[in-house]
């Protein structure tokens, strides 16, 4: 039986974040929704993987060896894309719970199916874009079934954010000094603390882990006088500025630059936020860069709960917290203020002084005032080759035309 975790038509709510990437490539907690997959699937089963078409090409470029798009059985178990994997998942997948001909529905998404590989095939061009589940599970016995955690909106990844962290600290190995940590570091609380080899944790530096945990990864550095505190996972390769302030729930990926103040977001690899200023609540996609004393707002003056506005369609999100939302490849420039629940698309490049309007279309340039004008595709696409660069990574062909791709849809 093949394992295919797929991406449905809800896909595209999550828009700007996955232009360039698939769904399961969202990070909520310290991973992404793939490498739980893969961390749950490890040595029980092998995953195939579909997604977009414009997306596969480098998907398959970053993933080598991985199965993409391709049907090698006609056994087939269907695993959405947007659940959050877990024990219950994995038992799902390796326990034989679906039975051929069955669905498992939850609040009308399909989350898992067996069928026929004719069953989901398109004649000759073969996995559909996006699995329409509704359609899927019409042909099946649907089971309706409660508890799994999936991403339903924009801001999951978010909202749901401090729960991972707290559940993803359960799994890591705490309570270990393998890097280098200067004699005047002043570390709090250290079994819950976790500094890996190649790590180094500067002089002056505080790392509180009295409400919560610490982890700094392999290659990561944490300069002098940085405070860490209350859940902080720092990837590897990633660095924490001088002076920085982060805590309550921050995940800062590979690569990355963190410093000012941040709190309760995720930072994905690549992405440059290190000077001063105040991040909450929000999600930065690779290759952003906020420039110096950007300020986001995750809180508005009448504690009201946010909303969001993506394109024409206005969405209430519940919360009474939440901040940026920025697609891979945007930029601000210094003094940016960004206002409460701002969603940011991708390869934009915002600067002028007015404060952004709360939705900034992809690759657009300016402020919005009067209108933002179009950012030109080449332009575009050479600034993203040149930040690539900088990192030691170098554009690939398929890389460009996924996207120029999304520049052009």
């Amino acid at each position: 039986m093949q394992v295919l975790i797929f991406e449905d038509q809800s896909t595209l709510r999550f828009r700007p974040l996955v232009d360039l990437k698939p769904v399961y490539d969202l990070v909520t907690g310290c991973r992404s929704l793939k490498c739980r997959f893969m961390a749950h699937a490890a040595g029980k089963v092998s995953l195939t993987w579909h997604l977009r078409k414009h997306i596969a090409p480098w998907f398959r470029q970053a993933n080598p060896g991985s199965i993409v798009n391709s049907i090698e059985e006609n056994d087939l178990l269907l695993v959405n894309g947007r659940l959050i994997c877990d024990d219950r998942v994995m038992q799902v997948i390796t326990g034989g719970d679906v039975g051929p001909g069955q669905a498992l529905v939850q609040d009308g998404s399909l989350l898992f199916c067996r069928l026929k590989a004719e069953d989901v095939l398109l004649g000759d061009s073969g996995l559909p874009e996006l699995v329409d589940g509704v359609s899927v599970a019409g042909s099946l016995s649907c089971v309706e079934v409660s508890g799994f955690v999936l991403l339903e909106n924009l801001w999951d990844p978010v909202a749901l954010h401090p729960k991972m962290m707290t559940i993803d600290a359960g799994s890591m190995e705490l309570g270990r000094m393998d890097g280098q940590v200067h004699p005047s570091a002043v570390l709090v609380n250290p079994d819950s603390i976790f500094i890996a080899k190649g790590a180094i944790v500067m002089a002056g530096a505080i790392l509180d882990a009295s409400e919560g945990f610490i982890h700094v990864g392999e290659g990561a550095v944490v300069e002098p006088q940085a405070v860490l505190m209350q859940n902080v996972m720092i990837a590897p390769g990633a660095r924490v500025k001088i002076g920085a302030k982060i805590y309550s729930n921050v995940f800062i990926g590979s690569g990355s630059k963190a410093g000012g103040e941040i709190e309760d977001s995720i930072v994905e690899p690549f992405a440059n936020k290190q000077h001063d200023g105040f991040l909450g609540h929000s999600y930065i996609s690779s290759w952003c860069n906020i420039g110096a004393g950007t300020d986001t707002s995750d809180l508005k003056n009448n504690y009201s709960q946010v909303t969001l506005q993506v394109k024409e369609d206005q969405m209430h999100t519940g919360l009474q917290f939440l901040g940026l939302l920025m697609g891979e490849h945007s930029k601000c420039s210094i003094g940016t203020s960004f206002n409460t629940g701002t969603v940011v698309g991708t390869s934009a490049n915002i600067f002028g002084g007015a404060m952004p309007p709360k939705y900034v279309p992809s690759f657009s340039w300016g402020d919005g005032h009067p209108r933002f004008e179009p950012y030109v595709i080449d332009k575009a696409v050479e600034t993203a080759r040149k930040v690539m660069e900088r990192r030691r990574i170098d554009m690939s062909a398929a890389y460009e035309e996924m996207f120029r791709i999304v520049a052009g849809s």
